[in-house]
Parts: structure tokens; C-alpha cells; sequence
């Protein structure tokens, strides 16, 4: 997913691990408080954690997209422009 984010090709700066309170982001857009999340396995295991995790990210102001890495290695491009999407609707917004 990084190839698909760095550099700005999505329209907006993302860094990656990014400390995020008390937990970390996948990848990040600060600007648009963007949070991009890819889960594997380990997350299934987890769905209480996560839906905790993303209530505080929302309830900090954040907009938070999850996707499977089944998703995100199977249908790329999908995944690609959900983000590219969602950047053009916060963009839009400010």
C-alpha cells in the first residue's frame, strides 16, 4: 500500500506508523486526519480492540478506513481509489 500512498500520489502527504494517541496508524494523512489501516489475521482475532481503536480515532476527529490485506493485495486498485476518494471528499471540505 505504501507504493500507493508516499509521494503524495493519492493528492495528499501520508507517513506511515505514525503514532496516533495511544495507538499507531498504518498509514496517516495529518492534514486531512485521514487513517488508513490494513489488517491481517492477528486483527480478527482482535474485532473488539479495533472497533475501540476506531472509536477513538473517530471521536478524535479522524476519518478511519479499514481494509483486509486480502483486499488490499487482491484488488489494489479498489482499495487505491477508496482512498484517492475519500482525499477528494475531506479535500473538499477544508
Amino acid at each position: 500500500m505504501w507504493q500507493h500512498l508516499s509521494r503524495k500520489q493519492q493528492g495528499a502527504k501520508f507517513s506511515r506508523q505514525m503514532p496516533l494517541g495511544p495507538y499507531f496508524a498504518d498509514f496517516l494523512c495529518r492534514e486531512l486526519r485521514l487513517v488508513v489501516e490494513c489488517d491481517g489475521f492477528s486483527h480478527d482475532l482482535r474485532a473488539d480492540h479495533n472497533a475501540a481503536r476506531d472509536r477513538w480515532m473517530r471521536d478524535e476527529g479522524n476519518t478511519v478506513l479499514r481494509f483486509t490485506n486480502a483486499d488490499v493485495l487482491d484488488t489494489t486498485e479498489g482499495a487505491v481509489e477508496t482512498i484517492r476518494t475519500q482525499v477528494e471528499h475531506l479535500k473538499s471540505k477544508h
